[in-house]
Parts: structure tokens; sequence; C-alpha cells
């Protein structure tokens, strides 16, 4: 039927014959309200590769597995990354073929963080959730760079982060000088390791109940290591390049591994080999957090003080040089200046 009437001199529309265009946007809901997903499952986030990250399904329970998942479009802008607790919804069978997705991230109780380099304020998350960190440096073949440890310590104790530190390849090379720089960090735990010798079940006595993300220069025995500690990682190991002097990239990604021994289990988060360590995201005050006997005078310090050996009226500096701070006073306080120079040099 026309919607022209051929009797009237004005035609007439007829709604009921007028077709609507859809107009998606309008349609779309107003609120930005998601579901609550009460359904969801907590997974440890294991690894991620290409936008598909590896969870594990039941941690230490019954069923526990691995699935593969996705994020959800709410979280586009959220960095997901190993060691996360994730809440997971979908298919968590982790059946061939499966995908669920991750809708939410547990609050951490720490983050690993890097920057491209020292003025770039971006922050990399490298690990979440880890509570320790072991540095593996070699006595030689590379040559150890103790700057770049003293980048990871800063990282460590700005996250919070327990460090440990391992000198391997102390059968070609003595390690007593470089470990010499680190004899006022009392935070820090060392272990040496050699080729026919190992400190195995001691290192590992020490992952046990802990989250440990291992971290180091390229070529310095990292992957070994973790290949003795964990003998299913199967991770790839390299060589130092005889010319350049420098280490082949052998982990790709950063991932995480259960560490089972006699004194327990624990996680060992591997992560690729790097040469530099941006530190533009850490805040100075927590470097000094972690001496807290120079802290406790560090009080006393005028305001803006860089406790740096040419700040004036420095109180930490007063104090060691009238041996108030003990036998260990002069060589704790060298340490952290050497770790505020690196910060405050960046």
């Amino acid at each position: 039927m026309s919607w022209l009437d051929p009797d009237d001199d004005e035609p007439e529309f007829d709604e009921a014959n007028i077709r609507m265009r859809p107009n998606p946007k309008a349609n779309r809901p107003r609120t930005k309200r998601r579901p609550a997903h009460a359904d969801a499952r907590i997974a440890r986030v294991l690894g991620v590769d290409r936008g598909r990250y590896t969870v594990l399904i039941d941690e230490d329970g019954p069923e526990e597995h691995t699935a593969l998942a996705t994020r959800a479009r709410e979280l586009r802008k959220q960095a997901i990354v190993t060691g996360d607790r994730a809440r997971v919804v979908g298919d968590t069978t982790g059946d061939d073929g499966t995908l669920s997705r991750i809708v939410g991230i547990e609050e951490r109780t720490s983050l690993l963080r890097r920057s491209a380099d020292d003025t770039d304020q971006v922050e990399r998350v490298v690990v979440a959730n880890a509570d320790q960190m072991l540095v593996v440096v070699a006595a030689a073949d590379p040559e150890p760079r103790p700057r770049l440890v003293d980048r990871y310590l800063i990282a460590a104790l700005d996250a919070g982060i327990r460090p440990l530190l391992v000198v391997t390849k102390t059968d070609l090379a003595d390690p007593t000088d470089f470990l010499a720089h680190f004899e006022g960090v009392d935070a820090l735990e060392i272990f040496t390791s050699g080729q026919d010798e190992m400190p195995i079940d001691e290192i590992g006595a020490r992952l046990a109940g802990h989250s440990t993300v291992f971290v180091g220069h390229s070529g310095v025995g990292k992957s070994t290591l973790v290949n003795a500690l964990v003998p299913l990682a199967n991770r790839a190991t390299g060589h130092v390049n005889g010319v350049t002097g420098r280490g082949r990239h052998t982990s790709s990604s950063t991932v995480s591994l259960r560490y089972v021994g006699d004194s327990g289990t624990g996680w060992v988060i591997d992560t690729p080999g790097v040469r530099s360590f941006g530190l533009g995201h850490v805040d100075p005050a927590n470097i000094l957090k972690a001496f807290t006997d120079l802290a406790a005078v560090a009080e006393e310090c005028p305001r803006g003080c860089t406790h740096l050996p040419d700040a004036p009226d420095c109180a930490i500096i007063e104090a060691v040089a009238e041996g108030r701070l003990g036998e260990r006073g002069a060589a704790r306080l060298d340490s952290l200046q050497r770790l505020l120079s690196t910060f405050a040099g960046s």
C-alpha cells in the first residue's frame, strides 16, 4: 500500500511503513558497569606469549592444571605480567582448543619494574608478587659489572624485595675484590658457584616458600643455574662471544617455574638477560630504608640531604667519622653512597 492518498492534496505519511535504520551506537548500553564475574577462578600467570597467557588453575589443589587465557576488553590498558594473580572466567579446563578470559587482577604485593633508560619515567613491569630477587653475575667471562648489580639492588630495594647474589664461574677468577663492593649491604645474601661445585641445596633452601625472580647479564650462567634447580625447565643456554665479551640472549621470555626441593617448594621466575636496567621510576628514599641504622641517623640530616660525600652537615657522615656506627659503619656508608650515586648519576 502506498503512503500517498490520491484523493488528498497533501500526502500523508504512514508511520507503520517507515523503515528505521539501526543505530549501533544508540543501541549500546549507556552504563560502564561490567559483570561481577562471581564465578571467576583465581589463577597464577605463569607466562605471556603474543597476547596469550598461560595460567595455573587451582594452585596446590587436587585439580591443579594449566590453561590458556586472553585478556578481557576492559583490561586492554592493564599490564598483565608473570606472577600476577588473575581472575579467570570461561572455559578453564585447559583442554586443547579452549581459551579462557582474564577479567581482573588481584592486588599485587610487589612490583619489580625497570625503565628503558634512566630518563624514561615510563615503567616496565618485569614481574609481580615476587618477594626475592636472585642476581646472577659471573666472576669472569663476561667480566662482572658492579654498577649493573647496583642497579638490580636499587630496583629490588625500591620494590621491597629481598636481594640474593650468586657469583658463578669462580673457577675462572677470584671474586673477592668484586664482592668487597657489597660487604656493607646487610640485606644481601651471597653465594658463589664454580664449574664443579654449585651450591644447589643452599640456594634451594632460600627458594622454598618464596617467589624468586632471577636476573642477570646475558652469558653469566643464569639459565644453567635455573636448569640445575628445576631439572624439567630446559631453559636454553648459550655462550659468551669471544670478540665482544657479551653473552647471547637465551631466555626470550619471562616464565614461572615451580621449584621442588628437600626444603619445600617455591617459584623460580626466569627473565631474559639484560645489559641495562633503567631506574627512572625509583624513589631514592627506598634505598636508604634498606640501611635501617643509617636511616635512623638520617632523621637528623638537614632537609634535602643527599648523603653523598659532598653533602654538607650530613648526620650519617658525621656519625661514621665519630665512630658512633661501629666498625662496619664506614663500609655501610660507602655501600649506601655508591647506590645513591648510581641513582643520582643516572
